[in-house]
């Protein structure tokens, strides 16, 4: 169990107004409006983001994320009147973020996802269903594993008509969405499950036996209403600022802007996510490429020494790399928890000057495990 540090929690308060637990936010406020379009593991919560962007960025200012994850940092920024660039190794990810960002003609998609899903309806409902379904090129063992026939068969349906649609991207994180909760699993156990249920189970979540789910349907009809209803609370607040999401490289990605006024960001943490992995449905339904082998701190290679020290490297990669197109004195804040003490070496190695260091326990997880951790946000300057 986490205990808030008391000199931690007065600093924060004092500076930030809240303790930066933030656990009084409700779950629906920490994934409000579009940062829930899809689940993504690991992602910081928007709070956070918005209460350091407010107090030491301006109006009109640019903002870098090389670690851009799902967009919480460029959807906070400009929700404040801050443009921002984001950088995101995953093809899919960026497919996430770019989708929360894209601005809709609302009408046209909301017609567009009620279409495609009355559609899918009256396949499922079709006295000629047996036979359509026959017509369901299905070749990905990995996902006759993890669905259920007749799951499968609805999905591929849905993917078969997305061209026919202006907001494909859209449509396409929907029926990911779907999929996320369609896969042969405990219904508990939506983040990291370990191999497809096929029959009953006691369930920690509803308290009862349950069986797998055996369909894709009730879930795409759920997310396209969801969504609907998320891309109209955003569209009212959301700003003319830019959001700039690019697919690359951190290491070597380059901008044609080069005065940016800072980063907020968020690396991945040492041997701990498989950022590709928990997304394997969304690869093997649209092939996707699949960069894993280039992740820094991958799961795959565990937390040795070995794997830190080149942990390091890549971080300091990615921020060198960054400083090309930093001011002098950029503010750089870095959401990690650093357990290792890595990034006070990772900031010299930067040639950047520590100015501060503020903590916040991490509460109210989703997840089944539900751990409780602390974090750090480091605030560096780059040296001039």
């Amino acid at each position: 169990m986490i205990i808030m540090n008391e000199d931690w929690k007065n600093k924060n308060i004092s500076e930030f107004g809240t303790d930066l637990s933030f656990a009084e936010i409700s779950e629906s406020e920490r994934t409000k409006h579009v940062h829930r379009l899809h689940p993504y593991l690991g992602k910081f919560i928007p709070q956070l983001v918005n209460a350091f962007v407010k107090k030491n960025f301006k109006a009109d200012q640019w903002i870098l994320d090389p670690f851009m994850g799902s967009g919480t940092t460029l959807l906070e920024c400009n929700t404040l009147g801050i443009n921002a660039i984001g950088i995101e190794l995953s093809v899919f990810n960026t497919l996430i973020a770019k989708t929360k960002m894209a601005k809709y003609d609302i009408i046209v998609a909301e017609h567009e996802i009620i279409d495609i899903l009355n559609k899918t309806k009256r396949f499922v409902e079709s006295p000629l269903i047996e036979e359509l379904k026959l017509q369901q090129n299905i070749n990905s063992t990995y996902l006759k594993t993890w669905f259920a026939k007749r799951a499968l068969e609805e999905i591929i349906f849905y993917k078969n008509q997305i061209a026919k649609y202006k907001y494909q991207d859209l449509i396409t994180i929907i029926l990911c969405r779907a999929m996320r909760s369609a896969r042969l699993i405990p219904h508990y156990d939506l983040a990291r499950p370990i191999k497809p249920v096929t029959e009953k189970y006691w369930c920690i979540k509803h308290k009862r036996y349950c069986y797998p789910t055996n369909e894709a349907l009730k879930f795409i009809n759920r997310y396209s209403y969801d969504t609907i209803k998320r891309l109209k609370e955003f569209d009212k607040i959301r700003t003319s600022k830019d959001m700039i999401g690019l697919q690359g490289d951190s290491r070597s990605f380059k901008l044609e802007r080069q005065k940016i006024d800072g980063i907020f960001t968020s690396p991945p943490y040492v041997g701990l996510i498989d950022y590709h992995e928990q997304h394997k449905y969304a690869y093997e339904l649209f092939g996707f490429k699949n960069n894993d082998k280039r992740e820094i701190g991958p799961m795959s290679e565990g937390k040795s020494k070995a794997a830190k020290e080149k942990y390091i490297n890549g971080i300091t990669e990615v921020f060198l790399n960054c400083n090309k197109y930093l001011k002098d004195n950029a503010k750089i804040f870095i959401v990690v928890n650093d357990k290792d003490n890595l990034y006070l070496k990772i900031g010299e190695r930067c040639g950047y000057i520590l100015k501060d260091i503020y903590h916040r326990p991490v509460l109210n997880r989703t997840e089944r495990d539900n751990f409780q951790f602390t974090e750090s946000i480091y605030y560096f300057e780059k040296v001039v």
